[in-house]
């Protein structure tokens, strides 16, 4: 072999590692494509679902709480409210119950405002945060509390 490295041998290096770094790009991307359907949990999606995902984006609530880690980090994240606060059994009656009394006025603690939504409204949000719950995150948030 050679000592000098010639520019044959660099365009060579530079058109293989281009093609064979191409090639894994699209092997990836054509994996994320086959899994995303069974991960997203999109399946689920219900009239009920995408009223409430209407209802959250018109009342800005990404304003302050993060789903699924996106958002802003001023109120609690809320991609596992539905475990943490009662399930299938008691998530919707908490969540009406807490929409209700705000804000709750106690000292030293940021107010949520009270946005006046209808009980319909209200089910929609909480079916919205039941199906967010169910997509398949790898463990997000890493904590129980968000």
């Amino acid at each position: 072999m050679s000592e000098t490295f010639t520019k044959g041998m660099a365009r060579n290096i530079y058109f293989g590692g281009s093609v064979f770094f191409f090639l894994i790009f699209l092997a990836l991307t054509y994996h994320s494509e086959q899994t995303f359907p069974v991960r997203s949990n999109e399946a689920q999606l219900s009239d009920s679902v995408l009223r409430g995902k209407l209802v959250w984006e018109q009342n800005n609530c990404v304003g302050c709480h993060t789903l699924l880690g996106e958002g802003a980090y001023f109120a609690p994240e809320l991609g596992n409210v539905f475990q943490r606060r009662g399930g299938e059994a008691g998530f919707k009656p908490f969540l009406q119950a807490w929409m209700k009394m705000q804000p709750l006025g106690v000292p030293g603690r940021r107010a949520m405002p009270q946005f006046n939504l209808s009980t319909q409204e209200v089910d929609d949000i909480a079916e919205f945060l039941k199906w967010s719950s169910k997509i398949n995150t790898n463990g997000w948030p890493p904590n129980k509390e968000g």
